[in-house]
């Protein structure tokens, strides 16, 4: 029996704001442990909430990022639920009546292209943090995360396979980088990810029973659950099994999910309005004062990429789908780099020396990387001797004219300097000289080699290819 996989995502963007959505305290990462907390947030008796204005403009643009509907009416709930990083004994978030409505983006994978639906994307308070004593066994809470803003991106399910929704969930972390809403940080947890998934055979209308999939850190780690989890469930029912609805860890170390607790349903959270907070309305004009001051976005930027500076669709994918990238390769091309070639040298050298590391860690500037480009093409160096140069702008963040003067690596192009090495080489080298005048054409990058070792590849390519074919008489 062969088996459909159905897949929707929860994505939990925490927001980049000052204070958390319902006081004044600050939301900044690394603080000591429950130090940015104040009775509205630890939720003691008698405090009032007030609602941050600059969640609600967040989610405003992420809503029309993703051609999502902004309701103009909206109200927050009480999500009840008991557990020790949650101080209140309940979740303010949002329910029946969210921010946003229905929406949809599409996806690329395979070079095939998609549309998948947003159910729904909604403002909600964060909870705090469990940190498990790897010694004893006991656990501390930190509660400075608890009342940092959260939207909460909620697609239908209509992924069918793990790389599809590792595409979406990656096209939702652009959008958000874009708008500068979230910095999109998994290792630190303001952007989370949690994975429904279940299987149903070919031609079944009924969804089959789903798992929840959590602790996942990182767009490897959601794939690689996703991949295991399928074929888990897969093996399940091929064995006449039935799938347990829970919730589901994902263990890197082990590469296998592991059981953490029985799944819950809506209605075992016993959601109710609010009783502390007023309903959220949205005018008309304020939605598009929002859709005015709006970024370009990695769709419009990767068709602007195509077609203002000539690249294939591939590049223009890759580079577009980090905002920092994308900013990066247009600082390259006002500083007089060449569009292919600063996008060659962005997709090969610098992101293989990243290794996977964000852009703003490295420490060679747009400016400096077009330099160096710039000394290729005029001809002040040459193709191999501007890698030697790139690796030691990695290590010092120099400029490339300096490291070119300090190492003097400047490109020979004397004919009377390079004359006498290529005659002393051809003399060497007797039986490929006869070789190469017989026709065996090839070996003119065998000498052109040879004159490189001598020059520490400093030689100019195209002189030596001069030089060479007039005293070998080809």
């Amino acid at each position: 029996m062969e088996f459909e996989t159905i897949i929707g995502l929860e994505i939990h963007a925490q927001l980049k704001t000052q204070s958390k959505i319902f006081c004044s305290c600050s939301t900044a990462f690394g603080a000591p442990p429950n130090t940015n907390t104040c009775p509205v947030c630890l939720g003691l008796p008698g405090v009032l909430p007030v609602l941050n204005e600059k969640v609600v403009e967040f989610a405003i643009r992420l809503g029309l990022a993703t051609n999502s509907a902004i309701n103009s009416f909206s109200q927050f709930a009480r999500k009840n639920y008991f557990y020790p990083d949650l101080p209140k004994g309940y979740q303010t978030s949002q329910f029946d009546l969210p921010i946003v409505g229905k929406g949809q983006i599409e996806i690329e994978v395979d070079g095939i292209k998609k549309m998948i639906g947003i159910t729904r994307i909604h403002m909600e308070e964060d909870a705090g943090k469990l940190i498990h004593d790897e010694l004893e066994p006991v656990s501390h809470v930190d509660l400075n995360r608890t009342g940092t803003p959260l939207l909460e991106i909620v697609s239908e399910p209509d992924l069918r396979s793990p790389a599809e929704a590792c595409a979406y969930l990656k096209k939702i972390h652009a959008i958000l980088r874009y708008l500068d809403i979230c910095d999109g940080n998994m290792q630190e947890g303001s952007f989370r990810c949690d994975a429904n998934i279940s299987l149903r055979p070919y031609g079944r209308e009924e969804f089959g029973t789903r798992t929840e999939l959590k602790n996942m850190n990182s767009f490897r780690h959601v794939q690689s659950a996703m991949e295991y989890e399928e074929r888990r469930q897969r093996d399940l029912l091929l064995e006449g099994e039935k799938i347990v609805q829970e919730t589901l860890l994902w263990n890197p170390d082990k590469n296998c999910t592991e059981s953490m607790r029985g799944k819950e349903d809506a209605h075992d959270y016993r959601y109710f309005p609010c009783p502390d907070l007023v309903p959220v309305e949205i005018s008309d004009a304020w939605i598009e004062e929002v859709r005015a001051s709006l970024p370009e976005l990695p769709d419009q930027r990767r068709v602007r990429f195509t077609e203002e500076y000539g690249l294939p669709e591939y590049d223009a994918i890759l580079l577009t789908s980090d905002r920092d990238v994308a900013e990066y390769f247009e600082e390259m091309v006002r500083a007089g780099a060449q569009a292919k070639k600063a996008s060659n040298w962005i997709m090969t050298e610098l992101m293989r020396e990243l290794k996977g590391e964000a852009l703003s860690s490295c420490l060679i500037k747009a400016r400096q990387l077009a330099a160096l480009l710039v000394m290729v093409e005029k001809n002040t160096i040459s193709g191999k001797i501007a890698k030697t140069v790139f690796q030691a702008m990695m290590e010092s963040g120099k400029d490339p004219e300096t490291i070119v003067k300090e190492k003097n690596l400047l490109q020979v192009s004397d004919t009377s300097e390079l004359l006498a090495l290529v005659r002393e080489i051809i003399a060497a080298n007797p039986g490929q000289a006869e070789d190469f005048r017989n026709g065996k054409i090839k070996l003119m990058g065998f000498f052109v080699g040879q004159l490189m070792q001598k020059t520490k590849g400093k030689a100019n390519p195209g002189v030596a290819n001069e030089l060479f074919a007039s005293e070998l008489g080809g």
